[in-house]
């Protein structure tokens, strides 16, 4: 510690002596710029305009700023020495300078996508927003926040609008780089052709010349024994679109991909991506955006002198990238700024992720049954000091900041799925799971009782037991981003943290919740949680290089998800106005059922609504110990009063807007009315899901 210590020190200290003479952004390229929504006007900030380019980056990888990046000395350089790349942009801003309110909101873009808008401003999904439908009910634009994304994960494939970014390969001695990788892949429904990472991300084909040495097995669980697949049944190259080329980044397979089994090709790829100058690249986007008046050539910064603060925002993958950059200590520039004054980190859990290390695959990220042998989950968790009992370690996610004296202020939220799915307790627990550990000050957590991990509903079970979870906790963040705000700005503190602890036996291991749960009908209940394992990755894992493919395995981080309540919903969270009131338990997990292998199972993202009986009837007919909601309520005009009282409390906390109130009561009027009407012997979730339709986001 006392080495790493001085060697943040040297970087303070000598940083003017490295930087070059601009900051990293070489040159801004607008491609297009114009009013967005046709020049509405969204309250005292007036009009938007959309401005859509690219930003060329230029680093040096002698400047100590930089020293975090795996391969930044393997990168080719230009004639100045720089290590240079480029990625797409989009920025929306009130028009009127004067009318913008000096905030720069920048949301890191989970796999190339927006998500913002959908999140605070309740708008469709789109990566081009561009008309009064794409501002939804017009939150930000009204606040006049500027708005920006920017492109920072190479292995995005194109299209849909997508951010792209172009990052260097590295090499050593000018000569290619070779090395042993895994893709493990899991199907939904029997196929025979599938790519080697799942969504919209690219892996790294297999080299041809080295087809020889892979190897493809199957197994049901991460830590079953792995049997080899016959090298006649699999080959390298096929395509999803029968009118397409065969994709050399897709594997056949000709006896089928089973659901639910896991599958992992280990195979020989080259041409690693400096996958670490992705985290460069928000570093440096919201240091010129926030700092700098024009780019090395001279053309103006849209921004120029109107930021006084910036806030950085992300979701599940996005919020991991946040937590990465903090441990990094890349939330500080070359010049020695902090790029960010605070963060809104949403359902990250405890990982951090697959951003910065040799032949890195950014999607990839462990949960219950997935992905266990990607380095996404490893210690430290916390934002104060934890111990490693098996390893000796000590650390933190902020020891880097807290040595340069540069700590953001950070909101973290969370719902209850993460604690199951993503190994949430690890914030705020010791490794073990036996004891609660304080957050840094300069950091709060909310966590959303009984919600899951997004925000989107289905009017069918889909592949799992249950019926999705409907719970919408996006008004609650509206009002947890202008506290990050006020916070930042004005030194108002945000409400004291809210989240479940074991001192107060609010949170407490998989089987003491079993058997602390009510014994509803037919509702099976998980086997486990996410415990992430600690990996032996190789000699070389210190300086970002995996020597050993497959990882071992070693003893699990212990993981502790909350206790429920007589309902069998979770304790120690914030409540919802529908979960204060409720009509049915919510749950943050859903178990996979039979059409998708590996029955039991939890589910990597939903949750689970199992509603409450209607009468006294029809409760004791399938024997539900929870009372029924003619017992609770006895009519729609009491629960609605119950869900004024408990709307009227959270705004009062802090944790909802007065504009959200009548929101939020009209939709838990909507939702009594649809479950009141429901089919009762229909195994139908259709009165779960509201007038829209919600998209996810993971």
């Amino acid at each position: 510690m006392v080495s790493f210590r001085w060697s943040i020190v040297f970087i303070v200290l000598t940083a003017g002596c490295f930087r070059p003479a601009h900051a990293a952004v070489d040159r801004i390229e607008i491609i297009e710029r114009g009013p967005f929504a046709n020049g509405a006007q969204f309250g005292s900030a007036g009009t938007y305009e959309w401005v859509r380019g690219r930003l060329h980056f230029a680093v040096n990888p002698g400047d100590p700023a930089n020293a975090r990046i795996v391969d930044l000395s393997r990168a080719p350089t230009d004639k100045r020495g720089m290590v240079t790349y480029r990625g797409d942009f989009l920025l929306l801003t009130p028009r009127d300078p004067a009318r913008r309110n000096r905030r720069l909101l920048f949301e890191v873009g989970n796999r190339g996508n927006i998500g913002m808008l959908s999140f605070f401003n309740d708008a469709p999904t789109t990566n081009h927003p561009l008309t009064i439908t794409d501002a939804g009910n017009g939150f930000l634009f009204r606040r006049g926040y500027s708005l920006l994304w920017t492109a920072w994960n190479w292995d995005v494939t194109a299209g849909d609008g997508r951010f792209q970014i172009e990052l260097p390969i590295a090499r050593e001695n000018k000569e290619a780089i070779f090395s042993r990788i895994s893709a493990e892949i899991t199907v939904n429904w029997l196929s025979r052709c599938e790519p080697l990472v799942w969504g919209n991300s690219r892996g790294y084909p297999p080299v041809t010349d080295h087809l020889d040495t892979a190897v493809l097995t199957v197994r049901n669980h991460q830590r079953d024994l792995r049997t080899p697949v016959a090298t006649d049944q699999w080959h390298i190259g096929c395509s999803l679109n029968s009118s397409d080329e065969p994709n050399p980044a897709h594997l056949y397979f000709a006896n089928g991909f089973k659901p639910g089994r896991l599958y992992e090709l280990i195979y020989v790829a080259r041409d690693p991506r400096i996958v670490g100058l992705g985290l460069a690249a928000i570093r440096d986007s919201l240091s010129f955006f926030r700092f700098e008046n024009t780019d090395l050539a001279g053309s103006p910064n849209p921004l120029a002198g109107e930021v006084d603060h910036t806030l950085i925002f992300g979701i599940s993958q996005s919020g991991r990238v946040i937590q990465h950059l903090l441990y990094e200590g890349m939330h500080v520039d070359e010049v020695g700024r902090m790029v960010f004054d605070g963060a809104l980190v949403h359902v990250a859990g405890a990982g951090k992720g697959s951003f910065n290390h040799r032949f890195a695959q950014t999607t990839r990220h462990p949960s219950v049954h997935e992905d266990h042998q990607y380095p996404a989950d490893f210690f430290p968790f916390a934002t104060t000091t934890q111990k490693d009992p098996l390893t000796g370690a000590r650390g933190d996610v902020l020891v880097r900041a807290r040595v340069l004296g540069l700590v953001p202020k950070i909101i973290y939220t969370g719902t209850s799925s993460e604690y199951w799915t993503r190994a949430s307790s690890l914030l705020h627990t010791d490794v073990d799971g036996t004891v609660d550990i304080p957050l840094d000050r300069r950091t709060r957590l909310y966590v959303f009782t009984g919600a899951q991990h997004g925000v989107w509903a289905y009017s069918d079970k889909a592949y799992f037991d249950n019926c999705i979870n409907p719970l919408d906790y996006r008004p609650p963040m509206r009002a947890l981003l202008l506290h990050l705000d006020r916070w930042i700005a004005d030194g108002v503190l945000p409400p004291e943290s809210v989240y479940p602890r074991i001192k107060d036996n609010t949170l407490g291991s998989v089987s003491l919740w079993k058997s602390e749960f009510p014994l509803i009908a037919n509702l099976k209940l998980p086997r486990t949680n996410l415990a992430p394992p600690r990996l032996s990755l190789g000699q070389r894992w210190s300086k970002g290089i995996i020597d050993t493919v497959p990882p071992d395995y070693g003893l699990s981080f212990v993981t502790l998800v909350p206790m429920p309540d007589r309902d069998g919903i979770d304790m120690g969270g914030v409540r919802l106005p529908a979960v204060a009131a409720p009509l049915g338990t919510y749950l943050g997990w859903n178990l996979r059922n039979s059409k998708l292998g590996t029955e039991g199972r939890v589910s990597r993202w939903s949750g689970s609504f199992i509603p409450f009986a209607l009468d006294r009837n029809l409760r004791t007919s399938i024997a539900d110990p929870r009372p029924s909601i003619e017992t609770r309520y006895g009519s729609r005009e009491v629960y609605l009063r119950l869900v004024r009282q408990a709307s009227r409390r959270l705004h009062n906390r802090g944790f909802l807007l007065g504009e959200d109130v009548p929101r939020v009561i009209r939709r838990a009027g909507s939702f009594y009315d649809r479950i009141i009407v429901r089919n009762t012997t229909s195994d139908s979730c259709g009165y779960t899901v509201p007038g829209e339709i919600l998209h996810k986001s993971n």
